[in-house]
């Protein structure tokens, strides 16, 4: 369990008599490393609040996870726990003290089981459940008797180990009302067969985002979006409250981002209410029974920004079992360009081998001010604005990815009489004259770049109105797929080369990012 001799999982817990109790550590429980310590008791009582201290030591290298027992008698209302941490200092470079929280009811902790009623990693240092109310995060229904479980979750422990005291309430007295969902509808008034504008990953603050669910939709609606993706991390706790924020002009979808310790993965059109685990890493090979359970609701299985620098987020479980990839996340960045050279080297080596590819998506992954929601979004072809539909053309790759609603552009590929679009195959002889034609807007000095699996073949640039049509032949012996790219000017006004060897980035941030057309027989 630990890392060395000397750690000591115990805790300390405070009775009103003024007891104390040494609990010892228990057994590993679940996927990955986890603790679960002794239980602390609570005595029943018919009105009133009792108050429970449970204190402990972790050190460096302690489990995943500790699971910390709370026996809950009959006739409680609330639940409530807080918590705190010891953050001693450390040297430059050495990570410091950082500590998750959550809680499990009395169906237990096991991995995807239905016990889970709440996370709020490490954004909030209490909360509390009841029948008609939780904090966000967490899920409102019945607190039953039984064995719950405060889990909390050691992110990062510093060389000197980590001081918790976790302090459980129990309020006593009448359940009161029901807490009654409001999710929202899985269709929006559409335009038929078009093109919609989305943003697929979005937090609240259910979990570590700062804006309400009705900031985040009047944000999505002044950016100029058809749909939104609820993502909040680890958590659907946002699901019911949704319905009245969705509308006639916005499709609201449910889903969540899953954070595990080796990548960020969204689920995207998972069923209302329903919770994804995180708690595994790549070598315990739990991932594909969520994306299993993902699949079964219709959902999209997304890593998301596989290339992010911090902890824990870059991608460790390989892109087999994904629907799509988000090359693009927030404000253009370095990431953001391996995570596109990653994509295009796979696209490549799929179609090479003939196996399915792995569409592009872009999200703005805002949580708060100035995070701009729809910076980047997806631009999708839906048979109608309906929950299935627009996971239908993302599945598909029938999508491109735009900085914002300012930006358009149309994409095509024509030969032997035939025309395909994004995500569509031109099925031409090998050596058929094939016209790509991109029509853009929205980008004053920008630079095109059309791309195949030999790399890029032509670059043009955009007056500065931003709006240019850019015509190309080529031929599927040539190109077994073009995509595009649309380039702002670099920071010095160039509008950058591709052999480009200085400190910069040989482009400028990208405005808009296709999906291929597939050239060929197939």
């Amino acid at each position: 369990m630990c890392a060395d001799e000397t750690c000591r999982h115990h805790s300390t817990a405070t009775d009103p008599s003024g007891r104390r109790r040494l609990l010892q550590a228990g057994l590993a429980v679940g996927a990955g490393a986890a603790i679960t310590l002794a239980p602390t008791t609570f005595a029943a009582a018919a009105a009133g609040e009792r108050t429970e201290v449970i204190t402990g030591h972790l050190a460096t290298g302690t489990a995943d996870f500790v699971y910390l027992p709370v026996e809950v008698p009959s006739g409680v209302r609330e639940i409530a726990v807080s918590y705190g941490y010891d953050k001693p200092a450390v040297p430059p470079g050495t990570p410091g003290n950082s500590c998750d929280i959550g809680v499990f009811d009395e169906r237990g902790t096991g991995l995807g089981g239905p016990g889970f009623r709440g996370w709020s990693g490490g954004f909030r240092t209490s909360f509390a459940i009841s029948r008609g109310a939780a904090t966000p995060g967490y899920l409102p229904g019945p607190v039953r008797p039984g064995t719950w479980h405060v889990v909390l979750g050691p992110y990062q422990v510093a060389p000197q180990g980590l001081d918790y005291r976790v302090e459980v309430t129990l309020r006593f007295g009448d359940p009161g009302p029901e807490f009654t969902p409001s999710y929202p509808p899985e269709r929006a008034r559409g335009r038929g067969r078009a093109w919609y504008r989305g943003d697929c990953h979005l937090h609240t603050v259910y979990s570590d985002g700062r804006r309400l669910p009705a900031e985040v939709a009047a944000g999505a609606r002044a950016a100029g979006l058809d749909f939104i993706v609820s993502t909040d991390h680890n958590t659907p706790s946002s699901h019911g409250v949704w319905g009245p924020l969705a509308g006639p002009d916005l499709l609201i979808v449910t889903g969540e981002e899953v954070t595990t310790r080796n990548g960020h993965w969204l689920a995207l059109g998972t069923r209302p209410g329903e919770w994804v685990d995180w708690r595994y890493r790549a070598r315990d090979d739990a991932y594909p029974r969520f994306v299993r359970q993902v699949h079964r609701s219709g959902g999209l299985v997304v890593p998301a920004h596989p290339y992010c620098p911090y902890i824990a987020c870059q991608w460790k479980f390989g892109y087999q079992d994904a629907d799509a990839v988000e090359v693009w996340n927030g404000p253009w960045t370095y990431d953001d360009e391996s995570a596109v050279d990653s994509w295009d080297s796979r696209l490549a080596e799929a179609l090479r081998h003939g196996r399915r590819w792995l569409p592009a998506m872009g999200n703005s992954d805002a949580h708060s001010k100035p995070q701009v929601i729809g910076l980047p979004q997806n631009v999708v072809l839906a048979a109608d604005l309906t929950r299935a539909d627009v996971l239908d053309g993302l599945r598909a790759g029938h999508s491109w990815i735009a900085e914002s609603s300012a930006v358009g552009l149309d994409f095509t590929a024509t030969g032997q009489g035939r025309q395909a679009g994004i995500g569509d195959r031109l099925s031409v002889p090998a050596d058929a004259p094939v016209d790509v034609r991109l029509d853009v807007s929205g980008v004053p000095g920008g630079t095109v770049r059309l791309l195949t699996d030999e790399g890029q073949l032509h670059q043009e640039s955009l007056p500065a109105s931003g709006r240019g049509t850019v015509v190309w032949r080529t031929t599927a012996s040539l190109a077994a797929y073009v995509r595009a790219e649309v380039r702002h000017p670099r920071a010095d006004g160039t509008p950058g080369q591709g052999n480009s060897m200085g400190p910069d980035l040989p482009w400028g941030p990208m405005a808009a990012l296709t999906n291929p057309i597939l050239l060929g027989a197939g």
